[in-house]
């Protein structure tokens, strides 16, 4: 098994584009003090005519929900957690960063499927981080949402993430040696705001920030359905 995977990539540091890590340099939260690291080849390259199966799992970066996540809090403080003041600011915008990652994806399963001809090429898609619910959610709690307004949530739900999985999901099907791995499904009733989470919010108690990252259970659940899909994908 080769390991190419790094955080905070893009579909196009899958594609084409080296990558530079920022480790836990996230000033003013925190100092990493080996930063600036060296770049990292793109992770296609680590792929080849002997290659029989790939899993891939990229894509909230190049729609930036980092970003959002950075800037929904302070606009629901700023409107007191009333309204839907993210998407009021930032809605417009997101047609054109589903198409983005949606044409990006397409062209990275036609690079990784031209590197290695013969290898299934498992899509792992994102689990549910938001529940249909959002009065479950409490605003100002930082191991949540933060100040995030629960509309704007169910908004990041139904218009910014849902579709993200959709899109790529009908971007695998385009591909015959391609499959979608759903962990939407079986993730549901385990998101930020529920007793037993499989994802953190944006901080983990005592002092951990994780920024809405799975922990243990969610790695369980996403290994679990990956080994599901490759061992048929090997069958």
């Amino acid at each position: 098994m080769t390991n190419v995977s790094c955080g905070a990539a893009t579909i196009e540091n899958v594609t084409d584009t080296p990558q530079h890590p920022i480790g836990r340099h996230l000033p003013p939260v925190s100092e990493d003090p080996d930063h600036p690291f060296p770049a990292v080849p793109p992770q296609s390259e680590a792929v080849g005519p002997t290659t029989d199966v790939i899993t891939v799992g990229v894509g909230g970066n190049t729609l930036g929900f980092a970003d959002l996540l950075m800037k929904c809090p302070q606009l629901g403080g700023e409107s007191g957690g009333v309204g839907t003041p993210c998407k009021d600011a930032l809605g417009a915008g997101i047609p054109a960063r589903l198409k983005k990652v949606r044409q990006e994806y397409d062209r990275m399963l036609s690079v990784l499927h031209e590197r290695a001809p013969h290898a299934k090429i498992l899509a792992v898609g994102y689990p549910t981080v938001i529940p249909k619910d959002t009065s479950s959610c409490s605003f100002g709690d930082l191991t949540q949402f933060g100040t995030i307004t629960q509309g704007d949530l169910v908004w990041l739900r139904q218009d910014v993430l849902e579709p993200l999985n959709k899109a790529i999901a009908n971007s695998t099907g385009t591909q015959e040696a391609a499959g979608f791995v759903d962990l939407h499904t079986s993730s549901q009733h385990h998101s930020v705001c529920d007793d037993t989470k499989w994802v953190e919010g944006f901080v983990t108690l005592p002092d951990q920030l994780s920024f809405v990252h799975p922990n243990a259970l969610g790695h369980r659940n996403a290994a679990d359905h990956v080994e599901e899909a490759m061992l048929n994908a090997i069958s």
